[in-house]
């Protein structure tokens, strides 16, 4: 799934290979999905992105944006999978969208579970999105520890901290995912209460969600996610399905699977005490 690692790791490899390039065609849904979300009419879609040059990409949070010419977006969101391929390799059998360019390679956007796939010109009203291109990010300097206090002291405190850090776009592109070693590394247990935080515990939680975003994102990502070209990250995630059968990487005691606010959270008793 995408989240910060990811959306920054994809556009920049965007930016660096497609800039310059202009889409020659547009083709809609081989197989319609009904979790797959468009904005407008996906019809329209091949008349308002056919014949643009793509001028470069960001990653905000959990979304990805083509940026084109004339002020027109392309923008996938969290459950889109973004692949770009050659000129002779096959194309997909299935896909939700489908983008030509005109040095014969090709974007192929597909759909798994759910996930938003919107082309728009100036600007797009979704609440999502809008959370993704206002809030601040924990990769930007400005999301400094102040930053992070005012945003603790801003919710109830009998909040968990996954419930904190993953919910309610309060930190848009920081999920389920980067949770787990974020977490596992701070020492924090994800249904620790916020109450329960003394000050050295907030400093560390703080310090950790920063520069392990930092390292995932240097990285390309994290190794349960594809890039741009199907390739996995180069940050090797300690705490995932991957892994839990696997002892405590730092005291080698058993790694706990539970499931928990709509997903599972893996964490090492021992090193991560939920008082």
């Amino acid at each position: 799934m995408i989240e910060i690692p990811e959306s920054q790791t994809i556009a920049r490899q965007i930016r660096e290979t497609l800039a310059g390039r202009v889409v020659t065609d547009v083709f809609n849904a081989t197989h319609p999905h009904k979790f797959a979300w468009y904005s407008g009419d996906p019809l329209e879609y091949p008349k308002l992105l056919s014949g643009r040059k793509i001028v470069g990409a960001v990653g905000r949070g959990a979304f990805i944006e083509v940026l084109l010419e004339d002020d027109l977006h392309l923008a996938v969101s969290d459950g889109v999978n973004l692949r770009l391929y050659g000129a002779q390799d096959p194309i997909p059998a299935k896909y939700q969208l489908l983008m030509t360019l005109d040095d014969g390679r090709f974007l192929s956007l597909t759909v798994a579970m759910y996930g938003g796939i919107h082309a728009f010109r100036d600007d797009l009203d979704n609440p999502y999105y809008q959370c993704a291109r206002t809030k601040c990010s924990p990769l930007e300097e400005r999301f400094d520890a102040a930053c992070f206090a005012r945003l603790r002291a801003s919710v109830k405190q009998n909040l968990s901290v996954k419930a904190f850090l993953a919910t309610e776009q309060r930190i848009p592109g920081v999920g389920n995912g980067v949770l787990q070693d974020i977490l596992f590394r701070a020492g924090i247990h994800p249904k620790r209460k916020l109450a329960m935080l003394g000050d050295a515990d907030a400093e560390r939680l703080f310090t950790t969600l920063k520069s392990l975003l930092r390292e995932m994102t240097d990285r390309g990502g994290r190794n349960t996610e594809k890039d741009l070209f199907g390739r996995p990250g180069g940050y090797a995630v300690r705490l995932s399905r991957y892994t839990c059968a696997e002892p405590c990487p730092r005291c080698g005691g058993p790694i706990v699977k539970e499931a928990y606010l709509g997903g599972a959270v893996y964490y090492c008793p021992h090193c991560q005490p939920i008082v």
